[in-house]
């Protein structure tokens, strides 16, 4: 048995509830440091519609990041591509079907307009003239808004709409970001009055929760953060539990199917997708549906490379499984699915499931049979080796599960570093600010 470790980045959010803990001065918490925090009492009885603009080139993680964790608190979340086209291409390959096109909802009021990151994708947004007026509007109005990785420096910054604030951003843009604003900050997250700012995918969850607080309140934020299983302390080290190690060899680059379908996580799927092409993977995305578009747990609508019966034409050096109830039981009863994954198993070549697909897929195939595993917490008493589930990522051979949403990150470098070395798993952790050695 081995244990590995990634360091991880320091953070301030202590979260794992269960039950609801209770609110008092004893049991405090914040997701950032706050120069000014936006009270979020008049908002409570509003319907905290959202707007989540997106453009090609847009980061994918911290997108749909943002728009899943946002909508699991009940905030009304409109996707919003910054031209007349809905279908984006969003960096590293992953496409996503917006809801409306930002000319369309233009005379819409918001609650909150979040903007993710992406280089390219944040100069597209920057560049969309009907965008920046209708944000500029909103600011005027004294609404939240917030942005996170390059869109501080790229958007907000060149709109004017962080002058006198203290802001953070992507680390490499931080200089830029220093001519727009009165101060800028190293903290995950930062909150100056009624913007909210964050550094990276590796941040953008503790962003979205620390959006929902402001939003909403604490109470929907702790209620929100619990089932993402997100980690408690980012002091700690990261570590994946191996046992029966094997040295993984693969295809070079390695071959990777990611199959996806209706109510398949999309946090879990997107991340999973993100890490590997950053790793130089070649990955295939493959619908389970009859077409090529699903719509995933949260509603979020992307769209696969191809058809799976089209994907079981091709080897893979790995086939992994993202979570989501509805999608992990459409997996379930894809006898083409099972049955690729059964050849996988049988030739030792590598297979994975992360969240609910452990115990809905894997283990009524038997292709947990003898092996050690994890699941989402409350799935892991259909596990039939309940030993080692209390461990975020667990790799047994040719075989690798993690728990769900708020370990996507973990579970995706750890497959980086079991196909191409732990190098390129810290260099990627800390590209996406992360981890550290």
């Amino acid at each position: 048995m081995a244990l590995r470790h990634l360091r991880i980045f320091p953070h301030t959010l202590p979260l794992t509830l269960t039950p609801k803990p209770k609110l008092n001065n004893s049991n405090r918490f914040s997701f950032f440091t706050s120069s000014l925090s936006l009270s979020s009492t008049t908002l409570m009885a509003t319907a905290h519609k959202v707007l989540v603009p997106i453009a090609d080139g847009t980061e994918p993680m911290e997108a749909v990041i943002i728009i899943d964790v946002l909508r699991r608190s009940g905030a009304d979340v409109t996707v919003a591509s910054s031209s007349a086209n809905l279908a984006v291409q969003a960096l590293h390959g992953v496409k996503i079907i917006a809801d409306a096109s930002v000319s369309d909802v233009a005379a819409t009021a918001f609650d909150l307009v979040a903007l993710p990151g992406g280089l390219q994708g944040d100069e597209n947004l920057r560049d969309c003239k009907v965008l920046e007026g209708f944000v500029k509007k909103h600011v005027e109005d004294g609404r939240l808004y917030a942005a996170v990785c390059a869109a501080p420096a790229v958007v907000l910054g060149p709109w004017g709409l962080l002058n006198g604030k203290k802001a953070t951003c992507y680390p490499a843009l931080m200089e830029k970001l220093a001519a727009y604003v009165a101060a800028t900050s190293e903290s995950r997250v930062q909150v100056d009055g009624t913007v909210v700012t964050s550094r990276a995918p590796g941040t953008t969850m503790e962003f979205a929760i620390a959006l929902i607080e402001q939003l909403i309140g604490k109470e929907k934020a702790y209620e929100v953060a619990g089932p993402l299983v997100m980690r408690s302390n980012h002091d700690d080290e990261h570590t994946f539990k191996e046992f029966n190690s094997v040295q993984w060899t693969s295809d070079n680059p390695p071959k990777i199917l990611v199959p996806i379908a209706n109510g398949s996580e999309e946090m879990e799927a997107v991340i999973i997708i993100d890490i590997l092409r950053r790793a130089k993977a070649k990955v295939v995305v493959a619908s389970v549906e009859d077409k090529l578009e699903i719509v995933a747990s949260r509603k979020v609508k992307l769209e696969a490379d191809m058809l799976l019966d089209e994907a079981t034409k091709l080897s893979y050096d790995l086939i992994v499984l993202p979570g989501g109830l509805g999608g992990a039981q459409t997996f379930a009863n894809s006898e083409t699915l099972v049955s690729l994954l059964k050849k996988q198993r049988e030739s030792n070549k590598y297979y994975g499931a992360i969240c609910a697909s452990p115990a809905l897929v894997l283990e009524p195939h038997g292709l947990l049979k003898g092996k050690k595993a994890t699941a989402f917490p409350v799935m892991c008493d259909k596990l039939s080796d309940q030993s080692e589930v209390e461990n975020r990522v667990v790799v047994d051979g040719n075989l690798i599960t993690s728990r769900g949403p708020g370990t996507s990150i973990e579970f995706a470098l750890a497959i980086v570093e079991k196909l191409f070395g732990r190098k390129l798993a810290l260099e990627l952790a800390n590209a996406v600010v992360f981890a550290r050695p």
